[in-house]
C-alpha cells in the first residue's frame, strides 16, 4: 500500500461561519481545512502552521483582512503564501485594494463553485510556476553563486572575514621579500547612524567604504569586511600612507551628503611574520585602533610592543576590578586642605588607591580613565564616598567635631535619578550631616552635559552638600560658565599657570581668576602648591585655601587622624 500525497492546508478567513462552511465543502477533498473567524485568529494560525493558501474576507471585526495582508507582507515568514480575497459585491473597491496590497486574486459572494475552484488552481498554478522558474535560474547560477557565497561578503561584495584571512595569508607568503601591513578600521559609533538614520543609510556607507577599500587594495593588497561595521586590509608597507587613506575614505563618505559626522578609525600592525596567523594580526591591529578611538585629534595608531604591554596591562585591570573592589584592594588616602588665615586644615580631599596583591601600587592615572570608559567608576566612587564616611565617623567619635572632606565624582554618576537619596541615606547611616561631604566634579563633565549636571549638582546644594568645580581652567568655556553653574568652591591646579612666580600675565590672570571667585562669593582652593614662592605669591593675591606637598603629602587614613590630633592639641582645630 504507497503512501497517500500529504494535502496541502488552506486557510478559510470569515467572521461569517456559512461561508466557512461552503468554502471548506469546495475544497475539502483537495485540502486539509484550517478555519479563523478573523485576522487576529488568522495571524495566530499563520505563526504556527505551514500554510499553503489563504482565502480571506476584507470586512471583519478585531482585525480586518487589509490589515491582515499588510502583517502577511512585512513577515518574510509568511510573505509568500497566496492570498485570494472573498468580497461582496457591494465592497466598491475592495478588490483593487487588495490586488495592490498583495493578494494574488479574488472571487465575490455568493460563490459560483466553479468558479472558485478555477481561481484557486490558477493561482496554485501559477505559484508552482513561478517556484519551477526560480529553481532552473538557482540551479543555471549555482556555481556561480556558491563561490560568491563562499567567497565574498553579501553586503558589500568584498571578501568575507574567512576569505580575507585566506588571500591575505597567501600574498603575504608568495612575496616573502615584502612587508606587508594589516590595517583594521571600524566607524565610530556606527549604531548612532543606524538610530538617527534608515539602516539602508548605514548599509550605504559600508557599501561605499568597502568599495574604496578594495579600489585602494586593486592589484596589490586585499580587502575584506570582518563584521558589522569591522574591516581589514592587506598592503605593502612601502604602498601605505595612513593620512592619504583616511583623507580619501572622509571625502568617499562625504560624497554621501549625509547629515552626520561618519568617522573612521584604524589600527596598523606591521607584519614581521608572514607565517603569523591573520587572526592574530587582526587582533594586533584591532589593539592599536582602540588606543585612538573616539578621539579626534588622532585617526589611527601603529601597533608596537609597548602598545601591546601597555593593552595586556589594561586587560588586566579591567579583569580584575571587581574581585579587587571585594576583596579590598582600593582604599582612600587624604591630602589636606590648608587655611592660610587659619593656619590648619581646614578640609581635605579623598584620593583613591589600589594596592594591588602581586603588581603593588597601581596609579590611578592608570585605571581612572578605564573605569570611566566601561562605567566601572560608579560603583568605585561609591566606594570611596562610603569609606570617607567611615572616617568622618571615627573623625566625629574620637575628637568631637569634623573637618570636611571632599569627594571626586564622575559625571556619569549623575544619571542617576537617586543619587540625592543616596547620598541622604549615607549621612544617616553614619550619622554625619552634609556639610561635612565636599562633592568635586571636573569642569569637563559640565560641558559634557550640562544640564543634567547643573539639575542635579543644583539638587545636591539645595540638601546642604558644597559642590567644588575640579580643574577649573581646563575646559574651553571657563568664565562664560561661572554664570550658571551651581558651585561654591572652584579648584585651580598650579599646573594651569606654572610660571606665575616669572611671568607677569600669569599671575596676572591668576590674581583676577581668585578675585572673580570672591565677587561671586565662591571659594578657591589652589592645588599642587609645591614651593614657599608659590605660597607667597598666593598669600599676596588673597588666596585662602592651599593644597599640595608644600603642606603635607596624601596620607593614610590612620596617619591623616594623627595629623588632626596633633593640630587639635596645637588648639589649631
Amino acid at each position: 500500500m504507497g503512501n497517500a500525497k500529504k494535502k496541502s492546508v488552506m486557510l478559510i478567513v470569515d467572521d461569517v461561519e456559512i461561508n466557512r462552511v461552503i468554502l471548506a465543502q469546495f475544497f475539502k477533498s483537495d485540502y486539509e481545512i484550517l478555519e479563523a473567524e478573523n485576522g487576529e485568529q488568522a495571524l495566530s494560525i499563520l505563526t504556527e502552521r505551514k500554510i499553503d493558501i489563504v482565502m480571506l474576507d476584507i470586512i471583519m471585526p478585531v482585525m480586518n483582512g487589509f490589515e491582515l495582508l499588510s502583517r502577511m507582507k512585512q513577515d518574510e515568514r509568511m510573505s509568500s503564501i497566496p492570498v485570494i480575497a472573498t468580497t461582496a459585491k457591494s465592497e466598491g473597491d475592495s478588490e483593487v485594494r487588495a490586488m495592490e496590497m498583495g493578494a494574488a486574486d479574488f472571487i465575490t459572494k455568493p460563490y459560483n463553485p466553479t468558479i472558485v475552484r478555477i481561481r484557486v488552481r490558477n493561482v496554485m498554478a501559477r505559484l508552482e510556476n513561478e517556484w519551477r522558474k526560480v529553481e532552473q535560474e538557482a540551479q543555471s547560477q549555482q556555481i556561480v553563486e556558491m563561490r560568491r557565497m563562499i567567497e565574498l561578503d553579501s553586503l558589500t561584495g568584498i571578501y568575507n572575514r574567512d576569505n580575507f584571512y585566506r588571500k591575505s595569508s597567501q600574498i603575504m607568503q608568495s612575496n616573502s621579500d615584502m612587508q606587508y601591513a594589516i590595517v583594521y578600521l571600524d566607524i565610530s559609533f556606527f549604531k548612532v547612524i543606524n538610530d538617527l538614520f534608515h539602516m539602508e543609510t548605514g548599509n550605504l556607507v559600508l557599501r561605499t567604504a568597502a568599495a574604496y577599500f578594495k579600489h585602494v587594495a586593486e592589484g596589490i593588497g586585499v580587502a575584506g569586511r570582518m563584521e558589522a561595521d569591522h574591516f581589514g586590509m592587506c598592503l605593502p608597507m612601502d604602498t601605505l600612507n595612513m593620512d592619504e587613506l583616511i583623507a580619501g575614505l572622509d571625502n568617499a563618505i562625504q560624497s554621501l551628503s549625509i547629515q552626520h559626522n561618519i568617522l573612521f578609525y584604524a589600527g596598523v600592525y606591521p607584519v614581521s611574520n608572514a607565517f603569523l596567523p591573520v587572526d592574530q594580526m587582526i587582533d594586533r591591529a584591532h589593539m592599536a585602533l582602540n588606543t585612538v578611538k573616539g578621539k579626534y585629534q588622532r585617526r589611527y595608531a601603529i601597533y608596537d610592543e609597548k602598545m601591546r604591554e601597555m593593552i595586556l596591562e589594561e586587560q588586566m585591570i579591567l579583569r580584575e576590578m571587581e574581585y579587587a573592589l571585594d576583596e579590598g584592594q582600593f582604599s582612600i588616602n587624604v591630602q589636606p586642605i590648608y587655611g592660610v588665615q587659619e593656619k590648619c586644615d581646614m578640609g581635605a580631599e579623598a584620593l583613591v588607591r589600589w594596592y594591588h596583591n602581586e603588581q603593588n601600587y597601581i596609579s590611578p592615572g592608570r585605571f581612572i580613565p578605564l573605569f570611566e570608559r566601561n562605567g566601572f567608576i560608579v560603583k568605585l566612587d561609591r566606594f570611596v564616598l562610603e569609606e570617607c564616611c567611615k572616617l568622618l565617623a571615627k573623625e566625629k567619635e574620637k575628637f568631637g567635631k569634623v573637618v570636611p572632606i571632599s569627594v571626586n565624582f564622575s559625571r556619569l554618576n549623575f544619571y542617576d535619578e537617586t543619587l540625592l537619596d543616596y547620598f541622604k541615606d549615607l549621612m544617616s547611616r553614619y550619622g554625619l550631616e552634609a556639610w561635612m561631604i565636599n562633592i568635586e566634579v571636573t569642569e569637563v563633565s559640565y560641558t559634557d552635559n550640562p544640564l543634567q549636571i547643573i539639575d542635579a549638582t543644583q539638587k545636591l546644594r539645595e540638601a546642604g552638600f558644597k559642590v567644588i568645580m575640579d580643574d577649573f581652567g581646563s575646559g574651553y568655556s571657563s568664565l562664560s560658565m561661572l554664570r550658571n553653574l551651581p558651585v561654591d568652591i572652584l579648584k585651580i591646579d598650579m599646573r594651569f599657570i606654572q610660571d606665575v612666580a616669572t611671568s607677569f600675565r600669569a599671575a596676572a590672570i591668576m590674581k583676577n581668576i581668585v578675585q572673580l571667585a570672591k565677587d561671586l562669593e565662591m571659594e578657591v582652593v589652589i592645588e599642587g602648591v609645591e614651593t614657599k614662592e608659590q605660597l607667597e605669591f598666593l598669600e599676596e593675591i588673597g588666596c585662602d585655601l592651599i593644597q599640595g606637598y608644600y603642606f603635607s603629602k596624601p596620607l593614610m587614613t590612620d596617619d591623616y587622624l594623627d595629623r588632626i590630633e596633633r593640630e587639635k592639641s596645637e588648639g589649631a582645630l
